[in-house]
C-alpha cells in the first residue's frame, strides 16, 4: 500500500476589501514575498525538486484502436430511455418530452414558464444568478419551431423542445461568450460550438447561457460581474463551480441537464454540492470547438443533469467525432450499451481507504453506505493504492494555472478587470516556469500510469465527489469574491487527477447531511468506459432518496 500524502490546509479566508488588498500587493511592490508564500502553500516547490525521469505527456489522449467515424444519431437516442421513469423527483428530459407528445404541455407553454421562473428566482431576498444571459425572443422563436415539428408528428429526438441550458464558456448562438469576466464576450459568438450545433440539431430548446466563476479560475460560485450563483438548497450556501450556474439552472427545474465544462472539477463539484449527476467524459471524448480555450490539456464538457438517464442522453448526443477538433478523433465508438443494467454483479469497485476517508465525517458516512448498498447490488469492494496523489495534485494546479494565465496573456490591459480572487490566482499562474511546466507534464505521465495500474485491479475507483457539503458564504464575500484556498483544497481533493490524466469521472447524489445539503460520490473509470459509471450512478439512483431543494420550480406543473 502506497503511503496517502494529501493534506488539508489551514489558511486565512480573504473577503472584502481584505482580499482586494492582497491581490494589489501580489501584483505590485510586494509581489516576490508573497508570491514565495503562496506557491509554498501550493506545493510548487515540491515539484520542482521532485526527480521525475518520464517523458511528458502534454495531452492524456488514450489512442482507440477501432475508431469512431460518427456520432449517436439523435433519433438513436429513444433506444437508451428504456427503463421506468428515474426515481426522482425532479421533471426530468423523458417528463418533457412525454407532456409534449400527450398534448398536456407545448414547448412554447414551457419556453414561458422558464422564462417567468427565471424572472421570478431574480427577485428573492437572495437571487439564484443561474444565467448571464437569455434571449427572450430567440427562446421563444425554437420553442414556436419546435411545438411545429411535434405537431407534425415530426419531432427530431426525444429532446426535441426540452430545455437545455449552456455554459457561458461555450459558444452558442445568439449569444456572446463572456467566460464569466466584464469584457470578454462583447459580440455575439459568429457560429455554435459543436456542443451546441449538435443539442440545436436535436430540437432541444437551447434557453440561455449560464452563470460561472469567471474563467473557471476557482471551484465555487463566486462572481463579481454577473453575482454569485446561490445553491437552490440553501441560497445562503456555495454552488461549487466553475460550472456554477448550470447546477443552479437545472437543480432549481429551469431545466433537466445542462453544459458544464470541466478543467478542475467544474462538472462534478456543483453537480456534487447542488445533488445532480455530474459527467466529465474522457479527454477528447465531447469536442472543445467552440469552447473559450482556458486550459487546453485538461478541460472537458459534460452534462449536469437531474438523473442519471439525463445525463446519459445529453452525454451520447454531444460525445462523438469532430473533424475541425483533431483530439476528438481518436476515440472508439460512443456507446451506451449498458449503463443501464439493473444491480452491480461482476463490478469491481475499487477504494483507496486513505484518500475515500479524507473528508467532512458527514460525507464519509454518507459515501460508506452508499458503499455497502452497492455491496448488497452485487459489486466487489477491493482497496486499491494510489501513489503520489500530492504530486499529480500540483502537477494539476500548476499546468491549469499556467494554460489559464497564458490565454488571458492576450488581455494586459484587462489585468485589473479581473475579480481580486481571479488575479491572485494569474499571479501564480504567470510566476512558473517553462521548466515548471514541463515538470508537471513528466508527472503527468506518471499519474496516467498510477491510475492505469489501479484500473487493471479494479473496474472504477469509488470516492466522495466532494470533501465537505456546501459552504456558507459569509456576507462580507458578495462585494468582491472570496479566496479560501482551505476551503478548495477540500472541495477538489478528489476531482483534480481525473483532468490531469483524461479518465472519465461521475459525480452523483449520495445523500444529505443533517443539514439537508446534498452530499455526492465519484466514481472514476477507464479512458472510453462513460457507459460504465453511468451503470454505477445508475444502481446508486435506485436506492438514493432524492429531495427537492428549497428553491424549485415545477415548470410542468405550473
Amino acid at each position: 500500500m502506497s503511503q496517502y500524502d494529501l493534506q488539508s490546509l489551514n489558511l486565512p479566508r480573504l473577503y472584502g476589501g481584505s482580499l482586494s488588498l492582497f491581490a494589489s500587493l501580489a501584483e505590485g511592490a510586494l509581489s516576490p514575498l508573497l508570491l514565495n508564500s503562496l506557491l509554498e502553500n501550493g506545493g510548487i516547490p515540491r515539484i520542482r525538486k521532485a526527480e521525475i525521469e518520464d517523458a511528458p505527456t502534454f495531452y492524456p489522449l488514450v489512442i482507440a484502436e477501432k475508431r469512431a467515424q460518427e456520432s449517436l444519431a439523435a433519433p438513436q437516442l429513444r433506444s437508451y430511455a428504456t427503463k421506468p421513469r428515474p426515481r426522482v423527483p425532479f421533471a426530468t428530459l423523458r417528463d418533457y418530452a412525454e407532456a409534449y407528445r400527450e398534448g398536456r404541455l407545448t414547448p412554447v407553454e414551457a419556453a414561458e414558464r422558464i422564462l417567468a421562473a427565471v424572472e421570478e428566482s431574480e427577485r428573492g431576498d437572495i437571487p439564484l444568478r443561474a444565467f448571464i444571459a437569455i434571449n427572450r425572443e430567440d427562446v421563444l422563436r425554437q420553442a414556436e419551431a419546435s411545438a411545429a415539428r411535434i405537431k407534425a408528428g415530426k419531432a427530431l429526438s426525444l429532446l426535441d423542445g426540452v430545455p437545455v441550458a449552456v455554459k457561458d464558456e461555450v459558444d452558442m448562438l445568439p449569444y456572446p461568450t463572456t467566460v464569466g469576466t466584464s469584457f470578454l464576450g462583447r459580440q455575439p459568438a459568429q457560429r455554435d460550438s459543436h456542443v451546441a450545433a449538435r443539442l440545436r440539431a436535436a430540437g432541444a430548446l437551447l434557453i440561455g447561457k449560464t452563470n460561472m466563476h469567471e474563467i473557471g479560475i476557482n471551484p465555487d460560485g463566486s462572481n463579481v460581474h454577473h453575482g454569485r450563483a446561490a445553491n437552490p438548497y440553501d441560497p445562503r450556501c456555495d454552488t461549487g463551480g466553475s460550472s456554477s450556474g448550470s447546477a443552479v439552472a437545472a437543480a432549481a427545474g429551469f431545466c433537466p441537464a445542462a453544459i458544464g465544462a470541466d478543467g478542475g472539477g467544474s462538472i462534478r463539484i456543483p453537480a456534487g454540492l447542488c445533488g445532480l449527476v455530474g459527467l466529465k467524459p474522457t479527454y477528447g471524448r465531447v469536442s472543445e470547438r467552440g469552447a473559450a480555450p482556458l486550459c487546453w490539456s485538461v478541460a472537458h464538457l459534460g452534462p449536469l443533469a437531474v438523473s442519471v438517464e439525463d445525463a446519459a442522453l445529453i452525454y451520447g448526443l454531444v460525445a462523438g467525432p469532430d473533424a475541425e477538433e483533431p483530439n476528438s478523433c481518436y476515440q472508439p465508438p460512443v456507446s451506451l450499451e449498458g449503463w443501464d443494467t439493473p444491480g452491480l454483479k461482476g463490478v469491481r469497485l475499487g477504494i483507496f481507504p486513505d484518500w475515500f476517508e479524507h473528508a467532512d465525517r458527514e460525507v464519509v458516512a454518507v459515501n460508506q453506505a452508499l458503499v455497502e448498498e452497492f455491496k448488497a447490488a452485487g459489486a466487489e469492494i477491493r482497496e486499491v493504492s494510489i501513489p503520489e496523489l500530492d504530486l499529480t495534485r500540483v502537477a494539476h494546479a500548476l499546468t491549469i494555472l499556467t494554460e489559464m494565465a497564458a490565454c488571458m496573456a492576450s488581455y494586459p490591459q484587462h489585468q485589473r478587470d479581473f475579480a481580486p480572487s481571479t488575479r491572485l490566482s494569474l499571479v501564480i499562474g504567470r510566476a512558473m516556469s517553462a521548466r515548471d511546466y514541463l515538470q508537471a507534464q513528466r508527472m503527468r505521465t506518471r499519474a496516467m500510469r498510477h491510475f492505469a495500474a489501479a484500473l487493471e485491479e479494479v473496474d472504477a475507483i469509488l470516492t466522495p465527489a466532494t470533501g465537505l457539503p456546501a459552504p456558507l458564504v459569509p456576507p462580507a464575500a458578495l462585494s468582491n469574491g472570496w479566496s479560501d484556498l482551505s476551503t478548495t483544497t477540500e472541495m477538489m481533493r478528489f476531482v483534480f487527477p481525473a483532468n490531469l490524466t483524461g479518465n472519465p469521472a461521475v459525480s452523483f447524489p449520495a445523500g444529505y447531511s443533517t443539514a439537508g445539503l446534498p452530499i455526492g460520490m465519484q466514481a472514476i473509470g477507464r479512458h472510453w468506459e462513460e457507459a460504465l459509471l453511468l451503470r454505477i450512478a445508475s444502481a446508486a439512483e435506485q436506492v438514493v432518496e432524492r429531495r427537492l431543494p428549497k428553491v424549485y420550480f415545477p415548470i410542468l406543473n405550473s
